[in-house]
């Protein structure tokens, strides 16, 4: 299990949210890059030096501080849309190789390289911006059909990380609450709800989203 590629932001228009700029177009960078933990959502900081969001409502902070995405989708990806996705089309920071990052569960622990752990914290979640980026109709049910989300990662022991640095899963917490299952109860199986609360790593965003839904 490594890192193929560690991907930094370059700030764009944002036509397809009505707001001035995204971070989505994230690409290869060369050499090691600084990874800390943000701090609470709202500033438009992430994890990785260098790159920052733009929604700073719906996205970054402590819990979404980085995104990873197996190249194994992607290439999946490719082969449904017929077309290439380099390393980053997601708008991932990490595009990984032989991690099971769908099927991580929420609160399992990664070192990557001699110094950082990052935890799973939840799924990504698409949007319109995601949609616009990838410029196809209809993308976000794909997307969400297909259930292959990627993983939001909080920063746990800070340092530095580049392309080909393994990743080693360090810690599984004692409950079967996955990336997975995380995206599929939070879209089209909210049946599926309650069995979030189970992850003590879930954020509180989250678990209070959970709380209201199934209080209903």
């Amino acid at each position: 299990m490594k890192l193929l590629s560690v991907n930094v932001g370059r700030p764009r228009s944002n036509p397809w949210k009505g707001l001035s700029l995204t971070g989505i177009d994230k690409r290869p960078v060369d050499g090691p890059v600084a990874v800390a933990d943000p701090g609470p959502k709202g500033t438009g900081a992430v994890g990785l030096a260098g790159d920052r969001v733009y929604d700073v409502k719906h996205h970054g902070g402590s819990d979404q501080a980085v995104l990873a995405h197996p190249r194994e989708d992607l290439d999946a990806w490719e082969a449904e849309l017929g077309g290439p996705l380099a390393n980053g089309a997601f708008g991932e920071n990490l595009t990984t190789l032989g991690v099971d990052v769908n099927g991580a569960l929420i609160g399992e622990r990664w070192r990557i390289g001699p110094d950082v752990v990052l935890e799973v914290s939840c799924a990504r979640l698409p949007c319109a911006t995601f949609q616009g980026w990838l410029e196809r109709d209809g993308w976000i049910k794909r997307f969400t059909q297909a259930a292959r989300p990627g993983a939001y990662l909080r920063v746990i022991e800070p340092g530095e990380i580049r392309a080909d640095d393994p990743v080693a899963v360090v810690h599984r917490p004692g409950h079967d609450v996955t990336v997975e299952l995380f995206f599929r109860a939070m879209t089209l199986e909210p049946r599926l709800l309650p069995r979030l609360l189970a992850a003590d790593a879930l954020p509180e965003e989250d678990r209070e989203l959970v709380r209201r839904r199934t209080a209903r």
